[in-house]
């Protein structure tokens, strides 16, 4: 890959294509995205426009991962003459023969798995998600879709910092017993104060404002040790699934953080047999633990008196303290 090069042909691998703000100064004419689907979306967006001046071409392989940016993608460009879309089984290919199939069916294989893998199916689910039952039960029961924020109620947010990666914010409201996930903010590459304008761009009024645990004590560019992720991560994500049978989500304005929701997941180990306990660090990771700390500070949270005022609080190991 050679950048500045007018006749560039990239192919985006994963990793390639979740660090893709590093491309500055590349001017491709052709990109080629391989799994697609486990690459960050905001990938394509960026890039769309170099192809656009360029004339250039883009091309999408991968295997399905439940209905998340690839399938959206998928169902337009059959829908759209301007592009071409084929999809095809192993029932098409023979590239693997059923009797091997059946012998991994019999040997533990999820079903959703060789929905998925076999017969790239899009609404078996992703398998090994960590939520996506409990969404499509939200989905089910009419609680994604058109909600209303409640202008006589303040607004909280719950956050979960990077530097180079991703930072993400939900804003919520609790409503009565309703727990109301209103809008959806991600983008990388820009400093706190971005974030502060874009939260007063916004017409909330602010009640808590809920960071990670070491926001109060490390800068923003330092990042977190593995052990600091994986701590208390089975205690959150026990938390999120307590909560989300009375979350509301509004369907446009969450519409990215929704997708990584349900995209968030671990990896089948097939010797093993099972899926690892630990999820996978992609792009769905950013939105998922700004929501696990929504909901592991939520409790804390109601025990507080709130006022109309901004009052930014940190969560820390031994409780939860005001900034």
């Amino acid at each position: 890959m050679k950048c500045g090069s007018s006749s560039l042909t990239a192919r985006f691998g994963k990793r390639l294509a979740d660090n893709y703000d590093a491309l500055v100064g590349t001017n491709p004419v052709g990109i080629s995205f391989s799994e697609y689907s486990l690459a960050d979306p905001s990938a394509w967006d960026y890039l769309r426009p170099v192809l656009a001046e360029n004339n250039g071409w883009a091309l999408f392989i991968g295997t399905p991962r439940g209905e998340n940016h690839f399938a959206d993608l998928f169902k337009m460009a059959k829908d759209s003459p301007e592009w071409f879309a084929e999809l095809q089984t192993v029932e098409d290919t023979g590239a693997i023969s059923l009797d091997n199939i059946e012998r991994e069916k019999q040997a533990g294989m999820p079903a959703s798995m060789i929905s998925q893998e076999f017969y790239c199916s899009f609404s078996s689910g992703v398998a090994g998600a960590f939520y996506g039952s409990y969404l499509d039960k939200a989905q089910e029961e009419g609680r994604i879709g058109n909600v209303a924020w409640e202008p006589a109620s303040s607004v909280d947010t719950s956050w979960d910092l990077g530097f180079g990666d991703s930072t993400a914010i939900w804003f919520y409201q609790r409503v009565r017993k309703e727990l109301r996930i209103i809008d959806y903010l991600e983008a990388s590459g820009v400093g706190l104060e971005w974030y502060a304008k874009e939260l007063d761009r916004k017409p909330y009024s602010y009640g808590s404002h809920t960071l990670p645990h070491d926001a109060a004590v490390r800068e923003l560019g330092s990042g977190r040790s593995r052990v600091e992720i994986l701590r208390g991560l089975g205690i959150g994500i026990a938390a999120v699934r307590s909560i989300l049978n009375r979350c509301w989500f509004d369907e446009s304005k969450c519409a990215q953080g929704l997708k990584a929701l349900r995209s968030y997941r671990t990896e089948y180990n097939p010797k093993a047999q099972v899926f690892k306990p630990t999820p996978i660090h992609d792009w769905t990771s950013h939105a998922a633990d700004a929501f696990r700390y929504l909901a592991v500070g939520l409790e804390r949270i109601d025990r507080r008196e709130r006022n109309r005022n901004s009052v930014l609080w940190a969560e820390t190991s031994a409780g939860r303290y005001q900034v």
